[in-house]
């Protein structure tokens, strides 16, 4: 991928400068793509080092840690959305938040039908992945677990691209076509993941009113 945007180059060098925390508050605000943000996270270990774990430079281990943890966050505002400031909140400044009525009111009969569980599984589907929290938050959905799903879901998709920002080295701004080969895949198993949910919240509804 070309960057192309002042804005995103700029914020780039910002991260790039701040390391971890840069890696954390690209995930947590997402002004630029999460895959872009790890990509570049994954660089940065390439950049000093390639170090697996180290606690002077930028390694892959603390650019995972971070990564996850600034998804985390970012869930957690979204949550705190929709726990605080409901379907209100989101008719009036959701466009501001690059937020579609549309895709909270799937989300949100997603997670009214098939429970708790499908925090985990739209992680991995796009656009979905961010929108469930705000359902979950209106939902009043158990903070802890809501917390626990979210990193669980969020630790492989850092792991995946940290990697292959790490693997592509200086030509990281390619990931858009190295992700491809692993992306695609991944969203049809987490497809068959919300299926095989899906199936098992039906069959066990059934074998409670039986």
């Amino acid at each position: 991928m070309h960057i192309l945007s002042d804005v995103v180059s700029t914020m780039l060098e910002w991260m790039k400068e701040l390391g971890y925390f840069g890696i954390l508050f690209g995930l947590m605000v997402e002004v630029i793509p999460s895959e872009i943000v790890l990509a570049y996270g994954g660089y940065l270990v390439y950049h000093d080092g390639g170090h697996m774990f180290s606690f002077g430079k930028v390694s892959f281990v603390g650019a995972v840690i971070f990564g996850t943890i600034g998804a985390v966050i970012q869930n957690w505002i979204l949550y705190a959305i929709g726990r605080f400031g409901g379907r209100p909140f989101v008719e009036k400044y959701g466009k501001y938040l690059k937020i579609k009525q549309k895709h909270v009111d799937i989300a949100e009969g997603w997670f009214v039908k098939y429970g708790a569980g499908i925090v985990f599984t739209a992680r991995f589907i796009p656009v979905m992945r961010q929108v469930i929290s705000i359902p979950a938050g209106m939902a009043r959905m158990r903070f802890g677990l809501f917390t626990l799903l979210t990193a669980l879901a969020s630790l492989p998709w850092s792991i995946l691209f940290v990697y292959l920002g790490w693997t592509l080295g200086d030509h990281w701004e390619d990931i858009d076509e190295k992700a491809g080969q692993y992306v695609q895949p991944a969203i049809l198993i987490a497809i068959g993941l919300l299926v095989a949910y899906v199936v098992y919240k039906i069959m066990r509804s059934r074998s409670r009113s039986a």
